[in-house]
């Protein structure tokens, strides 16, 4: 018999280092330790209130330099910085570096080299001249031309890749930009470490509640996208870095309600393990009944597009009216998966959002925007 489909959470975990002493290093000040971010290059911190933001531009060796501070500040007061990518390079500037007289800190994002070889040994792309979308949709729409008419369910719909091949490959790099830049892998599939959660561990059984098994024709769905991305026929999204909320994913395209967008991955660990990680990514992957079987899906070292889409906040109602994407935990053939499906139809430039904290409640999200 089959439950209701699990909604996902991902967690933000307590950080084992403790930086109650850690005061801006412009404006000296510990009074906001909850508005304090850390260059994640060298620990240092940066006060910096995302909801108002003026910036400044300046050029380097990668792109140009977004330098951010709150609106009203000194102009030497509180700047975080983060780069913008694609332009050509004229001055040299470095993390720790002076540019009259306000500190530069963070790393620079380096974008994606747009060339072919490269991209395919990025994703380890199986070359093929074949569509693979279009094949399989023409043979189903062969198939149901034949199939008795009967009552229409609501299933599950494999993503549109776009039809250019050039606009695939900007799809593509913008990604391998974003993963290259947070020092993270390439991965399409759950993957299990030696010194982590093994896959024996991956058990749907110990879900608190149950969970929903996925259906033939929608695990078929799920195995077409799987299909097309080993074969470079992405989802139609492109990763868009934004000076407010960091990496962004927007629709490329129109995507249709009840679309596989992706599947959470990751590595595979045990929840116990990862109570002091300081990760602000990890996923549910199993709510067991006995928290030492839980687990969670870690994607700092191994990860896909799903790591850069953003949640909603959900303490104001406008951020309750971004969301167009569902978080859901599947038991697909024996193994507990997380996919994010769309919740309605998505405009082209539209950005993705879905609940952090649509089951667990433990993930904050005041300050999102």
């Amino acid at each position: 018999m089959g439950c209701a489909p699990r909604v996902v959470a991902r967690r933000r975990t307590q950080a084992s280092k403790n930086y109650d002493d850690t005061r801006c290093e412009e404006c000296g000040s510990g009074d906001f330790g909850s508005e304090l971010l850390l260059c994640d290059h060298c620990d240092r911190g940066f006060t910096c209130f995302a909801s108002d933001l003026s910036c400044r531009v300046f050029p380097s060796p990668h792109g140009f330099v977004l330098l951010v501070r709150p609106i009203g500040a000194p102009s030497k007061v509180c700047y975080l910085h983060f780069a913008l990518i694609n332009y050509p390079p004229t001055v040299d500037i470095n993390c720790s570096s002076e540019l009259n007289n306000i500190v530069i800190c963070c790393c620079l994002l380096t974008g994606f080299p747009l060339v072919q070889t490269k991209i395919i040994d990025f994703f380890r792309i199986q070359r093929s001249s074949d569509n693979v979308y279009q094949e399989i949709h023409k043979k189903r729409r062969r198939t149901r031309s034949l199939a008795v008419t009967s009552k229409k369910k609501r299933r599950l719909l494999a993503y549109c890749p776009s039809e250019d091949p050039a606009r695939r490959l900007q799809q593509m790099a913008s990604l391998a930009t974003a993963l290259t830049a947070t020092g993270a892998d390439f991965s399409n599939d759950l993957t299990y470490i030696n010194g982590m959660a093994p896959k024996s561990a991956n058990c749907p059984l110990y879900e608190k509640g149950g969970m929903q098994v996925l259906s033939r024709e929608d695990t078929e769905a799920l195995n077409l996208c799987k299909s097309m991305m080993k074969k470079g026929e992405c989802p139609p999204l492109m990763v868009v870095f934004d000076p407010v909320e960091g990496f962004t994913v927007e629709a490329d395209k129109l995507i249709k309600d009840l679309t596989i967008i992706t599947e959470y991955v990751g590595d595979v660990d045990y929840l116990q393990s990862r109570e002091n990680d300081d990760g602000d990514s990890i996923m549910t992957l199993i709510c067991a009944a006995e928290s030492s079987k839980s687990l969670v899906i870690c994607p700092d070292k191994r990860s896909n597009i799903a790591r850069f889409i953003n949640g909603i906040n959900n303490h104001t109602p406008e951020g309750k009216k971004k969301q167009n994407l569902k978080c859901v935990r599947f038991d697909v053939d024996g193994k507990a998966r997380v996919l994010l499906v769309a919740n309605r139809d998505i405009s082209k430039g539209e950005r993705l959002y879905y609940d952090y904290n649509a089951y667990e409640h433990e993930y904050p999200t005041h300050h999102f925007v």
